[in-house]
C-alpha cells in the first residue's frame, strides 16, 4: 500500500500541467541539445532510419518528433489492410461489455469517458480496444491505419500522467485524464475511433494533417515524448492477425478492415 501511495503521488505530481508546460519549453530550447546523445545512447535510437544525421538535430524535442527515412516504414498495400498507426507494443482487449468498459492494468476503463460521448460510446458494444504504448525509443509520429473519412476530431483532458506499465498500475486512470486528441474516421459502414493519449512530462499532441479524406499510412500527427495510441473498432469491424499483439511497427498489417 505504501508503494502504491508513493507512485500515485509522483505521478500526480509530475503529471501537473504546470510541471508539463515547464518541461516542454526546456526540451524545445536550445538548453536541451546537450542531452541529445546521452538520450541518443540510453534509449538505443535507430538513427540509421532518420532522415537527418544526428547533428543536425537543435533541440532534444526536434530530435524526439524526427522523420524517418521514406523507405524505413513500408505500408502494407494489401485491399483493405488495417495497418499499425504507429511503432509500439500492442495490447487487445475483446468483447466490449453492454457498457463499453474495459480492464487494463487491473482499471477500468469507459469508451464514453475516453471519448467524453456516451452516445457515440453505444456504437462501440462488443467492439474491441487497440492499445499501442510507444516506449522513448519508438518513432513518434502517428499514422492513419484505414483509408477513410475524418468526421470530427477533438481534444479532451488536461493531465499528463504516465502510461507506462507503472503508470498504468499505480496512476489514477490516465488514459481517459490525460490530455488526448481524439479522431472519428469512418469507411464504409463502420467508424473508428483514433485517440492520441498524451503522457508523462510534456505531453503534446500536434495534429499535422488538416485533410478530411486519409489513406492508411498517411502522417496524422506527432507526440512530444511519452505516448499512448487507442483505436476503438465496432464489434466486426476489424479481423485481427493471429497473435498479433507484441512490438509492431507503423504500417504492418495488424488485419483487415470489413468495409
Amino acid at each position: 500500500m505504501i508503494k502504491k501511495w508513493f507512485f500515485t503521488q509522483l505521478f500526480e505530481l509530475n503529471g501537473h500541467p504546470v510541471v508539463a508546460k515547464q518541461l516542454r519549453r526546456f526540451a524545445m530550447s536550445p538548453a536541451s541539445r546537450p542531452l541529445i546523445q546521452p538520450f541518443v545512447k540510453m534509449y538505443d535510437l535507430q538513427m540509421q532510419e532518420a532522415d537527418q544525421p544526428l547533428d543536425s538535430y537543435k533541440t532534444l524535442h526536434d530530435l524526439f518528433v524526427r522523420h524517418l527515412k521514406e523507405d524505413a516504414r513500408p505500408i502494407d498495400a494489401s485491399p483493405n489492410a488495417f495497418v499499425s498507426p504507429c511503432d509500439g507494443m500492442l495490447s487487445v482487449v475483446d468483447d466490449l461489455t453492454e457498457d463499453s468498459r474495459f480492464v487494463v492494468k487491473d482499471q477500468s476503463y469507459s469508451v464514453s469517458e475516453l471519448l467524453g460521448s456516451h452516445h457515440e460510446a453505444q456504437n462501440y458494444v462488443g467492439g474491441r480496444v487497440m492499445i499501442f504504448y510507444l516506449s522513448p525509443q519508438n518513432y513518434h509520429r502517428v499514422h492513419v491505419p484505414i483509408d477513410g473519412m475524418v468526421r470530427t476530431s477533438y481534444t479532451l483532458g488536461r493531465d499528463s500522467a504516465p502510461v507506462n506499465e507503472l503508470g498504468l498500475e499505480y496512476g489514477k486512470r490516465p488514459l481517459t485524464r490525460n490530455y488526448r486528441r481524439v479522431t472519428r474516421i469512418t469507411q464504409g459502414k463502420h467508424a473508428l475511433e483514433h485517440v492520441m493519449v498524451g503522457a508523462l512530462n510534456v505531453n503534446t499532441i500536434v495534429q499535422t494533417n488538416p485533410r478530411r479524406e486519409v489513406e492508411r499510412g498517411d502522417e496524422f500527427g506527432y507526440f512530444s515524448f511519452g505516448s499512448t495510441v487507442v483505436l476503438i473498432c465496432p464489434k466486426d469491424a476489424v479481423t485481427l492477425a493471429d497473435d498479433i499483439t507484441g512490438p509492431v511497427l507503423m504500417g504492418q498489417r495488424i488485419g483487415y478492415w470489413n468495409s
